[in-house]
């Protein structure tokens, strides 16, 4: 399933950057994060908590940053597993300017699910997907304009 987004944040691209690859702004930022803890450069161990439809549950996993080219993009490769299935996810993350201090992040990548989750069709993960990449987003916003203050 092809995931894509475009988001339009507030502040410069070397400061969005910065957020998009600190581990502990990542944890606050990510819609259902229990944990994110580095194992190494660009490598972490994911524990969530997520819900499509009535299918919730808690998700182990990996995710991986690679191919970085500063500050402009990165590829993220995602792999987790849980009660409700498994996902695997592989995307690209480019940044660039769009104005005075504005941002454009496009993403643009694939995503497979199994198990329980791939039950629930194809159009409800992707709808679910994409409002947690919303999430996502907003709450980076949300945690650039306090590290401003």
């Amino acid at each position: 399933m092809e995931i894509t987004g475009e988001y339009r944040l507030k502040g410069n691209r070397q400061e969005i950057w910065d957020v998009l690859n600190d581990p502990d702004e990542l944890a606050k930022a990510i819609p259902g994060a229990d944990q994110l803890i580095a194992e190494g450069p660009d490598r972490y161990r994911a524990e969530m908590s997520v819900g499509v439809g009535m299918i919730r549950g808690k998700f182990n996993g990996s995710v991986e940053v690679m191919d970085k080219v500063e500050p402009e993009t990165y590829r993220m490769v995602v792999d987790g597993k849980g009660g409700a299935g498994w996902m695997k996810g592989d995307g690209k993350i480019a940044l660039s300017e769009s104005g005075e201090n504005v941002t454009l992040v496009n993403v643009a990548g694939e995503a497979h699910v199994g198990g329980l989750l791939a039950r629930v069709g194809q159009r409800m993960v992707r709808n679910v997907a994409n409002s947690l990449m919303k999430q996502f987003f907003q709450n980076v916003e949300k945690q650039l304009a306090a590290n401003r203050k």
